[in-house]
């Protein structure tokens, strides 16, 4: 029998939360902006995805403010537009409806960056991480922060059969921007 973990091409979601947002009076949840230090780190979040080498051939982003922002301004660090798709299901989505998304990306996707929220994305992390370099998996188990990023690497032939215990985490970053006076 073969081991469908180590065959097919190697594919990496990158998974990446939002940046720290604001709590404005009278503006709901969906439509929430970054507050100060997630303008900070979304840009921190987009030079560390570039320097680990996890450009992605394509986003799957939340349609809640916080996010797309996060994203915008992790992609300008990248000098060139890449693809992304704005996905209402993935705000407030649990690990099912995550995975569903997923699962629907195309083979030809090699790298595919995820930018969503907290529980789902911390909570889809721990369920497809079978096994982690490092303490990366206790980590996320203790907090998995705003701006936190996990890469989780797996072989396969596309993403309809990514299933839990399936991928190795294999990175964790906690990009913080610096201060500007």
């Amino acid at each position: 029998m073969t081991d469908r973990r180590t065959t097919g091409p190697l594919r990496r979601l990158v998974v990446l939360r939002h940046a720290k947002s604001a709590w404005p009076m009278g503006v709901g949840d969906h439509d929430r902006p970054l507050g100060p230090r997630g303008l900070r780190d979304a840009p921190a979040a987009g030079r560390a995805l570039a320097e680990a080498d996890c450009l992605p051939d394509l986003t799957l982003c939340s349609t809640a403010e916080r996010a797309r922002r996060t994203y915008q301004l992790a992609a300008a660090e990248w000098g060139t537009p890449l693809p992304v798709r704005h996905d209402p299901r993935l705000y407030g989505a649990d690990v099912p409806e995550l995975l569903a998304v997923v699962r629907e990306v195309p083979p030809d996707v090699g790298t595919l960056l995820l930018v969503g929220h907290n529980p789902g994305l911390e909570e889809l992390v721990l369920e497809l991480a079978g096994d982690a370099l490092g303490d990366a998996l206790d980590t996320v188990r203790t907090k998995f922060p705003t701006s936190a990023i996990a890469v989780l690497a797996r072989h396969g032939d596309g993403w309809h059969d990514l299933a839990p215990g399936a991928a190795l985490l294999t990175d964790l970053i906690v990009p913080r921007g610096t201060k500007t006076h």
